[in-house]
This record gives C-alpha cells, sequence and structure tokens, in this order.
C-alpha cells in the first residue's frame, strides 16, 4: 500500500520533455505566404511524380526483366498495394492541408458590432447539451461555466447525467450529487450580476426610449457598468482553482479574455466621453444587452435513466437522443414499478405535466470540453446567413490545452492540433465530417434524418446513430444524404482534453479506430444517390471521406505487413522514401506552426508505432461488428487523478513490435539486403524511443504485474440487495398489478430494470484501474 500511494504521488508530477508554457494558440489562424502555398502544391505533385516512377522503373519494369515466379508477382503486387495505399493516405493530407491554406488565406472575421446589431433584431433559440458520465465535478463545472459565460440573447444548457441514478456506494453517490449540484451552483453564482445588468438595461430603456443619441452621463454609466463586470469576472476567476493547465486555460484564456475585452470596452466608451462624441442608442443599446447576454443562462439536469420509458442504451449517442426526442413536446409523468414514464400530455386531461422546451439549434459540448467566449455569436451567425440555409453542422474542431505535464499527452496534444487543421482543409472540398467533441446543429436537419421505433410499448427517437461509437462520423453521412452540408468554422474556439497516460489514451484510439469500416457501404450509397440527382460528388470529397474512414485499416495492416514480411530486395527503390518525404516535410512544417518542434515528426512517427495494436484492435472490433450485426458499448475515455493502467496485451505488443523490427534487421543485414534493413532499424529505434518516453519501463512492469493479478483475482458477486435497485420497482404486487404476471414474477425486462447498475453502466469502464 505505502508503494501505490507512492505511484499516485509520482504521476502528479511534470515529466521532462514537456512544455511548461500553458499558452495557447491564437484563435486565428496565420496567412500563409505566397511561397507557402507554392510548396503545398508542388509536395502533392512530387509525391504523385515519385509514386509513378517508383511504379514504372521498379514493378513494371522487374515484370518486363523477368522470369519471375509466382510468389514473387503475388509479392510484388501485395507490396504495391500497400505502397500505393499510404502514398494515398499521405497524398490526401497534403490535399486537406492544401484546402486548409487556402481557407486561412480567404478568412476575414466579421466585426462584433455587426454581430450585436444582427442580434438586437433576430435572437434564434440554443440549447446546450452536455452528455455527462462519470466525470469529476471539477471536470463538468468547467465545460458548464465555458457554456454559461457565451454572450448569447437565449441559451438554455441541459447537462445530460448518464450515471446510474440511485448507486449503492457511498462515494460514488456523493460525487454524483456534487454533479447534480452544479447547475444550481452556477444560477446562483451568475444571479448578482444577472440582475445588475438587467436592471440596467430596464433603465436605459425607460430613459432613453425616444433618444437618437445618448448623453456623455449614459455613456460613462456604460463604461462603469462594463468595468464592473470585469472586476467581477477578475474577483471569479481569482478564487478558481489553477492545479493544472486546464485549470489555468480556464481561469486566463476564458474568464481572464472575457474580462480584459470587457475592460478595452470601458476604455473605449471612456475615450468616446473624453472626446465629447455622443454614441447613437441603438449602439449603446446593443453594449447593454451584451452584458446581459452574458449571464442569463438557463442552467437544468436531466437524467434518462430516471426514466423506464427512454432508451438506456448504454452510449453517448442515445444519451442525446433521449433529450433531443423529448424537446418541444410536453408530457405526463406516471410512476411504475420499473420507476417514472413519460406519456405524451394529449392523452390526459388534467394534472401536472412536464414540457421540454424546443430552439432552433442544438449545441452538443463534451463534458471534458471548454469553448471560448464567442463561439455561438459567431456560429450561430454564420448559421443564420442566406448563403448557410442548408448547413446543419458548423463546428470549430477543437484543439489541445496547451502544458501538458506528460510526454504523451503533449505528443498526443500534436496529432490533436494537426487533425485540426486536416478537417478545416476538409471543408475546402466538402468533406467535413463532424467531430463530436463540439458542434451547433440545426434542429430541423436532426428532424430530417430522424428514425423512430417502438420499444416495449415505448417511443424511441433516434436523431444521432448509435450503431457504431463514432456516432458523429455516420451522422455526418446521413446529413449528406438528405442533402445537408456541414462546415467547420476556420478558427480556434474550442479545446478537448487529451489523455495523459497511455492506459487512457488506449481506449480513446481503440474507439475511433472502430466504425469507419461499417460506414463504408452509406459512403457508397451516397456517391451513387449524388450521381443520380445531377449533383456527383467532386473526386476529392470522395478520395478525403474515403481515407477518413478507412486509412485506418489499411494503415494498421500494412504497417505489420511492412515490419514482419521481409520484402525482395528487387522491390524496394529510393522512390518509395521519395514519395513519403513530402509528407513527412509538410507535418514537420504543421507541428512548428502549430507551437511544437519539426522532431516532433519522429515522435509522432514512434507514437503511431506503439498504437499500431490498439488501432488493429479496434479494425477488428469493427469487423465483429459488422459480421455479428451487435452494437458496441461507448467506451468512456477513463479521466482519473492517477495515471490509468493499461491491459497487458497492449504494453506487451510495443515489445513485439521492437522485437519483429530487430529480427528483420538481423535479418535484413545476413541476407545483405539493406533496405529493409535500415527500415527495420529505423522502426526498432523510434518504437523504442517511444516506449521508453511515452509508457515507461517500470509502468510498463507494474501494469502487467496488475493485469497478471486482475486475471487471478475473482470478484464477489454483490447479492441483489447490495446492486442499484429503484425504490418504485422493489414492491411486488405493483409490479404485478403492472406487468400482469400471474405467477408474481416479474418480466425479463422489469428484472433488467432492477439490476439497474448493471443494465446502464458502460462495460467497458469496468476494466479501468489506477496505479
Amino acid at each position: 500500500m505505502p508503494r501505490l500511494r507512492r505511484a499516485r504521488r509520482l504521476a502528479r508530477k511534470r515529466q521532462w520533455g514537456t512544455e511548461r508554457d500553458s499558452t495557447p494558440l491564437s484563435i486565428f489562424h496565420d496567412q500563409p505566404s505566397t511561397r507557402k502555398m507554392v510548396y503545398s502544391r508542388l509536395a502533392i505533385i512530387l509525391t504523385i511524380g515519385f509514386w509513378g516512377t517508383y511504379v514504372i522503373t521498379t514493378i513494371i519494369r522487374q515484370y518486363f526483366k523477368g522470369p519471375n515466379t509466382f510468389p514473387f508477382v503475388m509479392q510484388s503486387l501485395g507490396y504495391l498495394l500497400i505502397v500505393t495505399l499510404l502514398t494515398f493516405s499521405a497524398l490526401m493530407y497534403l490535399l486537406a492541408r492544401q484546402g486548409a491554406l487556402h481557407r486561412f488565406s480567404k478568412h476575414v472575421r466579421v466585426p462584433r458590432a455587426e454581430i450585436d446589431r444582427y442580434f438586437e433584431e433576430n435572437q434564434p433559440t440554443v440549447t446546450v447539451l452536455i452528455p455527462s458520465y462519470n466525470e469529476e465535478p471539477g471536470v463538468v463545472r468547467k465545460t458548464l461555466l465555458s457554456a454559461a459565460l457565451q454572450e448569447y440573447p437565449h441559451l438554455r444548457i441541459v447537462l445530460l447525467v448518464d450515471d446510474p441514478p440511485y448507486p449503492a456506494d457511498s462515494a460514488t453517490l456523493a460525487r454524483l450529487n456534487a454533479t447534480r449540484q452544479l447547475t444550481t451552483e452556477i444560477t446562483e453564482l451568475f444571479a448578482e450580476p444577472r440582475q445588475v445588468c438587467e436592471s440596467k438595461l430596464v433603465e436605459f430603456f425607460r430613459d432613453q426610449a425616444s433618444s437618437s443619441h445618448v448623453s456623455l452621463a449614459v455613456a460613462q454609466e456604460l463604461a462603469e457598468l462594463y468595468a464592473w463586470a470585469a472586476n467581477w469576472l477578475e474577483q471569479f476567476g481569482s478564487k478558481e482553482q489553477k492545479d493544472d493547465h486546464v485549470g489555468e486555460f480556464f481561469v486566463k484564456d476564458v474568464v481572464g479574455s472575457l474580462s480584459e475585452e470587457l475592460r478595452r470596452v470601458h476604455e473605449a466608451l471612456m475615450a468616446s466621453c473624453s472626446e465629447e462624441v455622443e454614441l447613437p442608442v441603438a449602439r449603446v443599446s446593443q453594449l447593454y444587452q451584451r452584458l446581459t447576454w452574458i449571464f442569463n443562462a438557463e442552467l437544468d439536469v436531466f437524467e434518462r435513466k430516471k426514466f423506464a420509458s427512454l432508451s438506456h442504451e448504454p452510449n453517448k449517442a442515445m444519451n442525446l437522443n433521449s433529450y433531443i426526442g423529448l424537446m418541444g413536446r410536453t408530457f405526463k409523468q406516471i410512476n411504475t414499478p420499473d420507476g417514472p414514464v413519460l406519456m405524451p400530455a394529449s392523452g390526459f386531461r388534467s394534472g401536472e405535466t412536464v414540457s421540454f422546451p424546443d430552439s432552433e439549434f442544438v449545441l452538443t459540448l463534451d463534458a471534458d470540453s471548454i469553448l471560448r467566449s464567442g463561439y455561438c455569436l459567431r456560429l450561430v451567425y454564420f448559421m443564420q446567413q442566406p448563403d448557410h440555409a442548408r448547413v446543419a453542422v458548423v463546428q470549430t474542431p477543437y484543439s489541445s490545452f496547451r502544458g501538458a505535464a506528460t510526454r504523451i499527452e503533449r505528443i498526443a496534444g500534436a496529432t490533436t492540433d494537426i487533425q485540426h487543421i486536416l478537417h478545416q482543409g476538409m471543408t475546402y472540398y466538402n468533406a467535413t465530417f463532424w467531430v463530436g467533441a463540439n458542434a451547433i446543429i440545426r434542429k430541423s436537419a436532426l428532424e430530417d434524418i430522424g428514425e423512430t421505433e417502438w420499444v416495449g410499448g415505448f417511443e424511441i427517437r433516434r436523431f444521432i446513430q448509435d450503431r457504431t461509437v463514432i456516432e458523429d462520423t455516420e451522422s455526418s453521412v446521413d446529413l449528406a444524404k438528405h442533402n445537408w452540408t456541414l462546415f467547420n468554422y476556420p478558427e480556434r474556439l474550442s479545446y478537448s482534453a487529451t489523455p495523459p497516460d497511455f492506459g487512457s489514451l488506449i481506449v480513446q484510439r481503440r474507439r475511433w479506430a472502430n466504425g469507419g469500416l461499417i460506414i463504408l457501404p452509406k459512403l457508397w450509397s451516397l456517391v451513387r444517390d449524388r450521381k443520380r440527382q445531377g449533383n456527383a460528388m467532386s473526386k476529392a470529397e470522395i478520395w478525403l471521406r474515403l481515407n477518413y474512414l478507412a486509412s485506418i485499416a489499411w494503415a494498421s495492416f500494412g504497417l505489420i505487413f511492412l515490419l514482419a514480411y521481409p520484402i525482395d530486395g528487387r522491390l524496394l527503390s529510393p522512390f518509395v522514401l521519395l514519395a513519403a518525404l513530402p509528407y513527412f516535410i509538410a507535418m514537420a512544417s504543421d507541428l512548428k506552426y502549430s507551437g511544437y518542434k519539426r522532431s516532433d515528426v519522429f515522435r509522432i512517427y514512434g507514437f503511431n508505432l506503439i498504437l499500431l495494436p490498439v488501432n488493429l484492435a479496434g479494425v477488428l472490433k469493427s469487423m465483429q461488428q459488422a459480421l455479428s450485426a451487435r452494437k458496441i458499448p461507448f467506451a468512456r475515455t477513463p479521466k482519473v487523478k492517477e495515471r490509468t493502467v493499461s491491459p497487458m496485451l497492449y504494453v506487451i505488443s510495443p515489445f513485439i513490435v521492437i522485437g519483429v523490427s530487430l529480427f528483420t534487421l538481423w535479418q535484413g543485414t545476413v541476407q545483405h539486403n539493406w533496405g529493409n534493413a535500415a527500415f527495420a532499424a529505423f522502426n526498432a529505434t523510434t518504437a523504442a524511443w517511444a516506449l521508453v518516453e511515452f509508457i515507461g519501463i517500470k509502468n510498463t512492469f507494474v501494469d502487467i504485474w496488475l493485469s497478471v493479478l486482475n486475471w487471478l483475482y475473482v470478484p464477489v458477486k454483490k447479492k441483489q440487495s447490495d446492486q442499484e435497485i429503484e425504490p418504485a420497482a422493489r414492491v411486488g404486487w405493483q409490479a404485478i398489478l403492472y406487468h400482469g404476471d400471474a405467477e408474481g414474477r416479474l418480466p425479463e425486462s422489469a428484472v433488467d430494470h432492477l439490476a439497474l447498475t448493471e443494465r446502464t453502466s458502460y462495460p467497458e469502464e469496468k476494466e479501468v484501474m489506477t496505479s
């Protein structure tokens, strides 16, 4: 036990090789120079040129030289296929990157005064849905606050708590209750500034109803109100915890930046007064309303698992679907032995009803994500423009929090920031995919792709597909089939947590690798439908979407083949390396652009090598799901203070990768196959480096030992009385009258409802251990 406590203390220390500066990347992307644009195009041309040269000078040339045996022909075709697929993925990276540079060079930010003028007359409603399962209250609180501080006229925030609602464990119950209280605490926190700003707005409207310009005294009073609001935010931020880089980001770049912005408005108003300029009433009115928008969010909490009439499918998609299906409708709550059920109020003449307000837009936000101020205003303004009437989803692909305390979080964050650039480029070719951490969605678009089924006599509505664990990706194709488009707003306005250790990263990346192959048939159907409609998809869009869905699969199998199979030396050529070189040079440039080191490109290569078994496991799981037609439970990424223990398979597999590479190195040296030997040496070096730097030798052996202990340990099954049981379901006679079972036995569905913990928990979460 003392050794375990010592391991926990060590886990909190900052590792060497990490970044201490937590300053995030700028909201705005730097405009690329002409030289960078030219180099980007040249990289695409060189990649295609070197690949073609390799095919002609090596593959085709070998066939003409002859004679060739059947094994050599098959090996050459297999090697050509793998090289072609990997080169294709590199080419798609360069193509998306080129699109991003085009978009960054043309983006012009809409002036704030124009946005304020628009929202003074047009105020579409937005409901923020934050799905949460087994999250730390402190993590959820930052997300709620970042949403509540959005400057938006009508904002309703609903925390969708998906934890089992009646836990028997006292610590779990205390954490759940703390999470439930967050909305009330934040509402009370904002009560004072909301009341002050709203009362000042009412006074202004009363006194300036018939004026065209305001007096200097009124302008000074408004300036003082902005200073007061800025001071209130500064005091609020000073009380917030900054125990990690996420806390620092929230205080400095969410609360602090908003406070600074209000203070700049205060200074501008005071400057106008010193110059004795009378401001128009309309502009002063907008500035007053802006302050009220900051503090007027309405917060609520909802738990679908309390209701027997809602889906209890263990995934994030159905958590969102359950609430979206209730929006804009009124229900009568009826208590049953299975728990409360919601029935349409139209079937009842009297009694209290429960209403769920509707809205024009839905903002989905993960419970570990944080928004910058202005996210809602700017993205909804974009959606409201006439040219964007068919845009269903607008988002800013999330960036990573800087100042990570572990090396693996830093390098995983680098891949996140690279993906941000690629997603921005995919929008240039109309190949946008919804990235589920944050997005503003048009409610009417969700209604278009909605499906309805009846389960146990209750209506279950499904808007976001839960067939795979990458529900946002499949829903992107569904929206495209209904002629909706998706858009990535070219700014950095959202941030999401990156797994800080190898164990939690395994859960995330295995989930990301699962599902793409299952969605491919929908993509082909979309291509055919568009062609029949006379609105054929461009080749660039098809290629980018295909690469996004399937590249993990072919890259995983291809790398395994290259690592383990001794390729005939006649098939090797410098042109293969030259075809890959523009990709690595471009990635190194993008890393530098995103505030990392160019040399991190080698760390990312080794990082991907040790994640190869994880990606392969996700791909194989996807194939299993396709064959069995069974849904796979959503595996939440663990977020714990201590280090998450990795399953034995994934900590042993990097040693296997290194061992296979060393064996190939030895074999290539003996056979004088120097190309194979050099490639194997590079793989062994980068994989070993990644193993030591990102996992750690000590952590590896600790995880193996704990995995062995977990395998030997046989848990004692809890008695049913110790499990979570909803109080309303305990009475036997009520269940008999409700279900109509003459022998007094509950039907299977009701028995499942009694064991609510087992039924509604995310199965893969039970495997998570900490050390």
